[in-house]
């Protein structure tokens, strides 16, 4: 026994001459009105100007240029910091620190003693990007850990709750000849 379907689909309207449909009744890609915001005209890609390879720069900047820079080395502790190299040793040896870490030491060292804002220290480790505060945690915990904090009686960073951190050990500056 065969049905029907009452259902019929509706024919598809016919485009005209003007329109040069294909023959399912569709429009040919290239004509689809949807579309013609991105249709390429040549006129146009030849006036384009294309950006030449002397003109990119680079998309993060190495190193600090903040105040720090200025002072040759920071010493505390065991270790000593030059800022302008973008380094910190530990008496002869370079200690393996992520940049992120690097800078956000640089951060607190331009003012020990004094709180720097967690804001302050996102704005400089993450310029014009919004970060979670978890990510300034993870980088103060690996500078931490690295700088033994904590350990053997030193203390180099505290946390001040809700606000931002303190750089707290006695520092010596050297400055360059």
């Amino acid at each position: 026994m065969t049905t029907t379907n009452s259902m019929a689909m509706p024919a598809r309207p016919q485009i005209s001459s003007s329109g040069s449909a294909t023959p399912s009744g569709r429009l040919p890609l290239a004509e689809a009105p949807a579309l013609a915001p991105f249709h390429s005209d040549s006129a146009l890609d030849e006036k384009r100007d294309v950006q030449s390879s002397d003109t990119v720069q680079p998309l993060f900047k190495k190193g600090s240029n903040h105040a720090a820079a200025a002072t040759s080395e920071i010493l505390f502790g065991p270790f000593r910091l030059l800022p302008a190299q973008f380094l910190l040793l530990e008496g002869d040896k370079p200690v393996p620190l992520g940049s992120r870490a690097l800078e956000l030491l640089i951060g607190l060292l331009e003012r020990p003693g004094e709180l720097v804002s967690k804001q302050e220290l996102m704005a400089r480790v993450w310029p014009n990007t919004f970060v979670e505060p978890a990510n300034l945690t993870v980088h103060i915990s690996a500078l931490r850990r690295t700088l033994r904090d904590g350990r053997d009686g030193n203390r180099f960073i505290i946390n001040i709750p809700g606000r931002g951190y303190c750089f707290v050990m006695p520092i010596r500056q050297r400055r360059a000849a």
